[in-house]
């Protein structure tokens, strides 16, 4: 739990109040049994109603200090633990953020939204009892121990005798609760995950009117979370009652024992009820304490899960200071002999022996089959991976060295998944560049060819988009993640195959548009269409991860056997007579 240090410190000060006001509101609660045995053994013995009254006076300003103190910590709990639940929030997500695509791929992402959510709260409602029950209880436990020695040693025996059962009971609690736990929030992860799954892709589920078979589905993790649950119930109900039981037993022998005493005048009623109530303090004491275990075990099991998250090193640094040139007008992208892997401990690369070069102004097609490696080349521009070996360099600068924020500045990807976000379409477009005026929204929306469709919706650019893009066709999400990166004004525009879902001619006129717009930036179009690179400046024809062909469209069509097939099975054999 070193992260709650961490984030504790920052509140302390309030901390430490809060558990000054526990400490006596605890103190007002152990002056009361001793106050009521005086009650009962003077002024009740003595008939002396002065005394009686006097003291109920006194009990009941200390039962008002006692609730003034408990207002206060309360206050304090809820602003501590709700302030510490948001920082660690926060802090996990700046966290995540700092990820690489090869982090994230080592959680599972519902897994990430359960540490974020579910796991800050479980550590949120911890750090709440700490200044509400959690320290009081030991206080109170304790406390009750030391007032029933003063005021009657001989019969705090019974109270030492029953305190080894206790431990062993909370001891065996803590051992046995602990793995069961950590099993229901990894069956929690599980659940999250197939939620996700369904709702991220509910239109294809009724679509092939699969509810049955996602419900099926669902069940089997949701049963293993009710199972898990069940189980770790199971073995923590055993705990309280068997708590219960010992300390009543040692209540009944302190009745039996105090009874024979005062029969024999040895000892007085008061004591014994005064007694009495301690034992009642230990008892309550005790169960809060083995709730407090309880808590304790879950928080154990989340926060180690969270401590996963800021313990995840970042194999790309982002720290370098270098910058390339902006001026440079002669910059350009070299791959020399990349190599990579998505899986570190099987050296089978799925992209290997890479070379290739683009100039400024220069615009690259990117073609082969599906899994021949086309957006993982894409991803290490950016550096989502690091290259296995081999080095990528921007201008005479290898990527490792240029600052991570500065690099990814100078680019503009629209992904192969166009993403779009909840709220307007301007919204969405001015994500490129956030104090984009109207009318520059506009003209990269007439680039992308997207103004005319935007201008037909009733509100216009000020359209809300909903969750993912649901409301917009394909054709329409792609041509606005084109105008959202193109707005950018970016020196490498990196296109995968982002025009998969617009018809011929749309595509002609956002090729012809880019052109105008970004004629000084290198380009770089990912595609499975064959029409969207024939005019590239350069065709890299990719197979089984390695580069099997480059050149122009006539040259590639003499000399590559896989892009002719490809040409081919697309366009027709009368196609390259056409051409």
């Amino acid at each position: 739990m070193n992260f709650i240090r961490e984030y504790m410190n920052k509140y302390w000060k309030s901390f430490g109040f809060a558990l000054c006001f526990l400490t006596l509101e605890t103190l007002c609660d152990l002056l009361q049994p001793t106050i009521m045995s005086r009650i009962i053994d003077i002024g009740v013995k003595n008939k002396d109603i002065n005394y009686v009254v006097n003291m109920g006076l006194i009990m009941l300003l200390i039962t008002g200090l006692g609730a003034v103190f408990a207002l206060n910590r309360s206050i304090l709990a809820s602003k501590v633990s709700q302030h510490f639940g948001a920082d660690l929030r926060e802090g996990l997500f700046k966290k995540i953020n700092t990820f690489s695509f090869e982090n994230i791929d080592k959680f599972n992402r519902a897994s990430l939204i359960t540490r974020v959510t579910n796991d800050v709260n479980q550590v949120q409602v911890f750090i709440n009892g700490l200044m509400r029950i959690f320290v009081k209880a030991p206080l109170l436990c304790i406390g009750s121990i030391i007032m029933a020695v003063r005021l009657n040693p001989s019969m705090s025996l019974v109270i030492i005798g029953i305190m080894p059962i206790i431990i062993a009971i909370m001891t065996i609690n803590m051992k046995k609760g602990y793995p069961h736990f950590r099993k229901v929030q990894n069956s929690l992860d599980k659940v999250n995950s197939i939620i996700r799954e369904y709702l991220s892709g509910i239109r294809v589920v009724k679509a092939f009117n699969k509810f049955d078979y996602e419900k099926d589905k669902f069940d089997i993790y949701n049963n293993e979370l009710l199972n898990s649950s069940t189980k770790a119930m199971r073995v923590m109900c055993f705990f309280n009652p068997a708590i219960t039981l010992v300390v009543n037993i040692g209540i009944i022998i302190v009745i039996w024992i105090g009874g024979i005493r005062v029969s024999n005048g040895n000892m007085q009623v008061g004591q014994i009820v005064a007694f009495i109530n301690y034992m009642g303090q230990i008892l309550s004491s005790l169960i809060l304490i083995s709730y407090i275990l309880n808590t304790f075990v879950r928080v154990k099991a989340s926060s180690e899960r969270i401590q996963k998250v800021f313990d995840e090193k970042n194999n790309i640094s982002q720290d370098n200071s270098l910058e390339f040139n902006n001026d440079e007008k002669n910059m350009f992208i070299e791959f020399n002999d990349v190599c990579f892997s998505y899986i570190k401990e099987v050296k089978d690369y799925n992209i290997k022996n890479i070379n290739f070069k683009l100039s400024s102004g220069e615009t690259i097609g990117i073609i082969g089959s599906t899994g021949s490696g086309k957006t993982t080349i894409v991803n290490l521009i950016p550096r989502f991976y690091d290259v296995d070996c081999g080095s990528i360099k921007i201008g005479e600068n290898n990527i490792k060295d240029i600052n991570l924020k500065y690099l990814r500045n100078k680019i503009s990807i629209v992904p192969q998944k166009n993403i779009l976000f909840t709220g307007t379409i301007m919204d969405n477009i001015k994500w490129g560049k956030e104090n984009a005026t109207l009318e520059e929204v506009e003209r990269v929306a007439k680039i992308a060819d997207a103004h005319n469709f935007i201008c037909g919706f009733k509100d216009g650019y000020n359209t809300m988009i909903g969750q993912g893009g649901v409301n917009v066709s394909g054709g329409q999400k792609q041509r606005i993640s084109i105008a959202r990166a193109i707005i950018k004004n970016p020196e490498i525009l990196i296109l995968d195959d982002c025009t998969s879902a617009v018809d011929a001619n749309t595509e002609l006129n956002i090729k012809n548009g880019l052109k105008e717009q970004l004629n000084n930036s290198i380009c770089i179009i990912i595609a499975q269409r064959i029409t969207s690179v024939m005019d590239a400046d350069k065709i890299i024809v990719l197979d089984n991860g390695e580069i099997v062909g480059e050149g122009n469209h006539k040259e590639l069509m003499q000399n590559c056997s896989v892009y002719k097939d490809i040409f081919i099975s697309q366009m027709g054999r009368t196609g390259d007579d056409k051409r």
